[in-house]
């Protein structure tokens, strides 16, 4: 129905001109976090209330704006100004003052001492900031150093004000100001004049498509040679998002025609003008044509080729023991008794500088990782443990009882300086690398690691190649395998008291094409199918079981030892829906903080989805709001229960996490899983990525959705190709492993 809001503003033209006013934000109703479009209630300066629509992603209630657009009639919800432009006001009122410095706008200060400011100096507050921020110290909570962070945060302010200014003309997010600010400086605003593609290149979440538009505003031809070279770095960065490591140079020209509608000449000319200068390179593939990579991502695959030549062709020291004799006193020690594929997989660890170890769950790789460690540390040896993710690591650490790191913080990675401390000039001291979880191991991550491994040191590599492959680029796993250079052993055995476990066998079961058995109710087994082919329904019976069915009947809490997975993001079976139903349910009204159009409540479940280096927390992780402060919007979340502070720049980098999505589970496990399987993500119903989500499951894993989707990813082999050429790099190397290919200049 139009609205019938008696204190609306009048509609006088019917969207036939454009108008212009000012007006202070309310509340933001609805914020697409992804293309920025918003729906916010404002209040014009004579007390009437209207809506707003369009690109205005960021702004808080209290913001002053001047917004320019046209009245438009919505058939559904009436009269609204949808908005072309907008510019950020600064309040000259007591209370809009109040609600400015509060909305998070300058770093130091929050609600309380918003209000403090503003009694002592009223409608001078703002002046005081930017021309005498020495009188600040006279407000009570105030001193030296929350002094420097007001004081810079204002400096920065005004100049992401100037800059937020000219990227709303072109309908960018407010936020981008920021980003594009703390990455540039003062000089953020003529960098993005000259060369608007920069934002792309450089800032987290701005894309080609909104550079583009930006720069084509400004007058900038179609086939401008900036415009096809970033169209093109575009498209390889966008392939590495599929795994990819290069692109055929046709498919490079085809993706990139597409999404520049520009002509193959000019296209074929900005190739080779990027090759020249270093930013990607070229090189010939066997019956495939050329190879268009990124220069980091070639430089990285054929630094691990380089790396594990080295380690292969010179070999490590003879054990210097019994190998027979030592396994044999292991497993009377251990009171175990391995079996023959075990006790090859141990051997080939303790004696080849290079060996793989694969298997699915219940197969023992553990237990021989813990012979690794016990043998060698009963010798003095020198054993290392380490795996992608610091979920990974923990659980490799519970599992061995030994000391187990991530990588990054193996390699000694210094955030600030984007640095390793480990690496060929300072390498790792140790006799033997144990690499856990290795399908997650991406190219670039697997180079700088095996760049820091000595000459003579044994590397094991563990994993299980039936997984889902790394989130970036690569398949650094299974390219191994392929490549026939390295010692594989596969363990295949299940073993007896993984045999009782309906989870393993059905893990095995899903690997190998069969449908899984299902537990009957009262049979107090840990697998369970409920059958749902209506999408409604199926969401709803996911919700109950994730935050009362489980939790009441095994005993566990909800928030900690249940985790959601979905295939997807979108839809009512997506991860955002299942995240929001399941907040309301299970975290209760209480402190909140609100930031840029989303909020986050003391007991939030929350995950980070990039690499914070300096919080020591990384991408996967889960923690939960502990503590929130809404003075120094601020959170403190727990992961592992270890406290980390973080700001309201680090809020980006977190979401809810009541579910995620299978891909985001890869090296974690959970006491239950609820997996939510439907034909609404026919798109992603891979054998692979169903089999990862059921070895997430430690104690109890339920599917539920429709037995036609969980038929066809059980049937569904197919496994995307992903563009490597790390096996062949390893099968063509000819003795040489530290020269790196030099084919730059367009040269093939």
């Amino acid at each position: 129905m139009p609205t019938t809001d008696p204190d609306a503003v009048p509609l006088t033209d019917n969207g036939r001109s454009e108008t212009s006013i000012e007006a202070v934000v309310v509340r933001t109703q609805f914020a697409n976090q992804d293309s920025g479009w918003s729906v916010v209630r404002c209040r014009d300066d004579h007390g009437l209330h209207f809506t707003a629509v369009g690109a205005l992603l960021g702004v808080v209630p209290g913001d002053r704006l001047r917004l320019s657009g046209r009245w438009v009639v919505h058939t559904t919800f009436g009269q609204q100004l949808e908005v072309a432009g907008w510019v950020a006001v600064l309040p000259s009122t007591r209370d809009g003052i109040r609600r400015f410095l509060a909305s998070g706008r300058v770093r130091g200060i929050g609600p309380k001492m918003a209000a403090r400011i503003v009694d002592a100096f009223g409608i001078e507050a703002l002046d005081v900031i930017e021309r005498d921020p020495q009188r600040l110290l006279e407000i009570p909570g105030i001193g030296p150093k929350t002094l420097r962070r007001v004081a810079d945060s204002w400096a920065a302010h005004r100049g992401i004000q100037q800059l937020m200014v000219f990227l709303a003309g072109h309908g960018v997010p407010p936020g981008v100001a920021a980003k594009a600010h703390a990455r540039y400086g003062a000089s953020a605003l003529e960098l993005v004049r000259s060369n608007p593609y920069r934002l792309a290149e450089d800032i987290f979440g701005v894309g080609f498509r909104t550079a583009d538009a930006v720069a084509r505003r400004l007058g900038l031809p179609a086939d401008a040679p900036q415009r096809l070279e970033a169209g093109l770095l575009h498209v390889l960065q966008q392939a590495t998002s599929d795994g990819h490591v290069f692109l055929p140079r046709e498919e490079t020209l085809a993706r990139a025609q597409e999404l520049l509608e520009a002509p193959a000449e000019g296209l074929e000319a900005a190739v080779a003008a990027l090759a020249e200068r270093g930013s990607l390179t070229l090189h010939g593939v066997a019956g495939a044509g050329q190879a268009v990579y990124l220069r980091r991502l070639e430089l990285a695959e054929a630094g691990v080729a380089a790396a594990l030549v080295r380690l292969l062709d010179a070999g490590p020291p003879q054990p210097g023991f019994d190998i027979r004799q030592a396994m044999g006193t292991f497993q009377a020690r251990r009171e175990i008794q391995l079996a023959d594929r075990q006790l090859e997989a141990l051997a080939a660890a303790l004696v080849e500088p290079v060996a793989v170890i694969t298997g699915g769950p219940g197969t023992g790789k553990t237990t021989l990782i813990r012979g690794i460690i016990d043998i060698l540390g009963a010798r003095g040896r020198t054993v290392l443990l380490a795996a992608p993710t610091g979920r990974a690591a923990k659980r490799l650490q519970e599992a061995t009882a030994a000391d187990a790191r991530t990588i990054h913080r193996l390699l000694e990675f210094n955030p600030r300086a984007a640095t390793f401390g480990r690496n060929r000039g300072t390498p790792l001291d140790a006799d033997l690398l144990v690499v856990d979880e290795v399908s997650m191991l991406d190219v670039e991550l697997a180079q700088r690691l095996l760049d820091a491994v000595p000459t003579g040191c044994r590397i094991v590599l563990v994993g299980d190649a039936d997984q889902l492959p790394s989130v970036g680029p690569g398949n650094v796993l299974a390219d191994l395998i392929a490549s026939g250079r390295v010692r594989v052993i596969r363990l295949t055995e299940i073993f007896r008291q993984a045999e009782q476990s309906l989870i393993v066998v059905n893990a095995h079961r899903i690997n190998c094409g069969e449908m899984p058995f299902f537990g009957s109710r009262d049979s107090g087994g840990d697998f369970y199918f409920v059958d749902r082919d209506e999408p409604d329904e199926a969401a709803s019976l996911a919700i109950d079981f994730a935050a009362r069915r489980i939790p009441e009947r095994f005993g566990l809490d909800p928030v900690r030892d249940v985790q959601v997975l979905s295939p997807m993001h979108r839809g009512e079976l997506g991860v955002a829906s299942l995240n929001q139903r399941l907040r309301e349910l299970l975290t209760p009204p209480g402190p909140e903080l609100k930031v840029g159009g989303r909020s986050f409540r003391a007991g939030d479940k929350l995950m980070q989805i990039r690499n914070n280096y300096e919080l020591d927390i990384f991408n996967g992780d889960i923690g939960r709001v502990s503590a929130v402060d809404e003075d120094a919007l601020e959170l403190t979340v727990s992961f592992d229960e270890r406290p980390v502070v973080i700001d309201a720049d680090g809020l980006d980098d977190l979401v809810p996490a009541y579910a995620c999505t299978i891909h985001k589970s890869q090296g974690s496990e959970y006491p239950a899983v609820v997996i939510v399987l439907h034909h609404q993500h026919h798109i992603m119903l891979q054998r692979n990525l169903l089999y990862t989500a059921v070895t997430r499951g430690r104690r109890l894993v339920v599917i539920v959705g429709s037995r036609r989707a969980l038929g066809r990813a059980v049937r569904n082999a197919t496994v995307r190709e992903r563009h490597s050429r790390l096996a062949e790099r390893l099968r063509q190397s000819n003795g040489e492993p530290d020269r790196l290919p030099q084919e730059q200049n367009g040269r093939s």
